[in-house]
């Protein structure tokens, strides 16, 4: 409606990207930490087989267990509240060790100047603030989702931003020694618990959050599933009736799930650093948003109708539209600078394998989205 067939397929094509790669960041992170958790000694072996596992319980549970994967959804965001406020509880009750003047001073170990530093540690802020994109694929399964989709949007980010600045305030002001916590790299956020609660108060906390981050795993395989079998189901990519197969059994995208988790699966194998699968999944999530907003304010530049749904920003919305599309501009380029370039390569491959793909493909099979339910 906004941009053309093309400019729709591109833009569910970096989603595409971005739920794999999201999907392998979540996952990636919880085996680093179930690592740093359990005292383990971390080896490229251990790391990747289980990051395997990980993948494996979200596949099998989104095949065979949809009705647990509601339940657990619906827990999740309970869940995620109360893990939250527990640890909050635990450390005020502790005391901090550290003034509050301590949460703006810059401190790198990574050979970059604070200021550098700064600008490419965005990455982490940035990819917690991604998955706006779920509230619009479980649009078919949520009651009047013109209101309640963009309700989930604001309230999700919300709740993420104020709860996660508290956790991670309260976390950096119970440092008790600052050269020790990053000496422990990937597991410092564990480490820094176990010594100002001690090895066991520590590590119960720390088993908590990896919960909360098997459940965030979990509920990105059910997304990113739905949203690979309907761009496959309207024809947008290649083999579509195969990405698009529902199991008659479990009425589940199956082959979207298993695609998913050996695409993510293959992601991790590929590329060496951690930080550059979070650079692909941020990027890739993110053209796939600016895209539509580019789209919308082209239109009403070109003095095109314009029909705004019933939940609106109003006389606000374009500014809001031209910041957001500078800032994701911003965060492309910085996203792929050193550490992260190999980001930059992949994403540049990506690009050159989606036009290719379009040209020869989905140019001519590609017809956008289709009307499935009557009125």
């Amino acid at each position: 409606f906004l941009g053309g067939r093309r400019l729709g397929w591109f833009t569910a094509c970096f989603n595409s990207i971005g739920q794999f790669a999201i999907l392998a960041g979540i996952d990636y992170g919880l085996a680093q930490f179930l690592i740093g958790v359990m005292g383990w000694t971390s080896t490229p072996g251990l790391l990747i087989g289980l990051y395997a596992l990980l993948l494996l319980s979200h596949a099998v549970l989104n095949h065979i267990g949809i009705s647990v994967v509601a339940w657990l959804n619906n827990l999740s965001a309970w869940y995620h509240i109360g893990v939250v406020a527990l640890l909050l509880g635990i450390l005020f009750f502790h005391g901090f060790t550290q003034p509050v003047g301590f949460l703006f001073k810059f401190h790198s170990t990574d050979g970059f100047s604070p200021q550098y530093s700064f600008l490419v540690g965005l990455l982490l802020a940035q990819w917690t603030l991604t998955g706006y994109d779920a509230s619009a694929h479980v649009t078919e399964e949520t009651h009047d989702p013109r209101r309640n989709a963009p309700w989930g949007i604001i309230l999700s980010v919300g709740i993420s931003v104020l709860f996660g600045f508290i956790m991670l305030a309260a976390v950096t002001l119970s440092i008790t020694n600052l050269d020790q916590a990053t000496a422990f790299g990937d597991t410092a956020f564990t480490e820094i618990l176990k010594l100002r609660l001690g090895s066991g108060v520590g590590t119960a906390l720390s088993g908590l959050i990896c919960g909360a981050m098997w459940l965030c795993g979990l509920a990105s395989m059910t997304s990113a599933s739905r949203m690979i079998y309907a761009f496959a189901r309207d024809g947008g990519l290649p083999y579509p009736k195969f990405w698009a197969v529902v199991s008659p059994r479990f009425r589940v995208p199956a082959h979207a799930i298993w695609g998913l988790a050996c695409l993510s699966m293959l992601l991790a194998l590929s590329v060496k650093l951690y930080s550059a699968i979070l650079s692909i999944a941020t990027i890739a999530l993110y053209i796939s948003y600016g895209l539509p907003i580019a789209a919308r304010l082209y239109a009403r530049y070109k003095n095109k109708k314009d029909l705004p749904g019933p939940w609106n920003l109003g006389r606000f919305s374009n500014s809001v539209a031209v910041v957001s599309l500078l800032w994701i501009i911003f965060i492309c380029i910085v996203f792929v600078l050193p550490p992260n370039q190999q980001a930059g390569l992949v994403m540049g491959s990506f690009f050159f394998i989606l036009c290719l793909i379009w040209i020869f493909v989905s140019k001519r099979k590609f017809a956008g989205p289709k009307f499935h339910i009557s009125e």
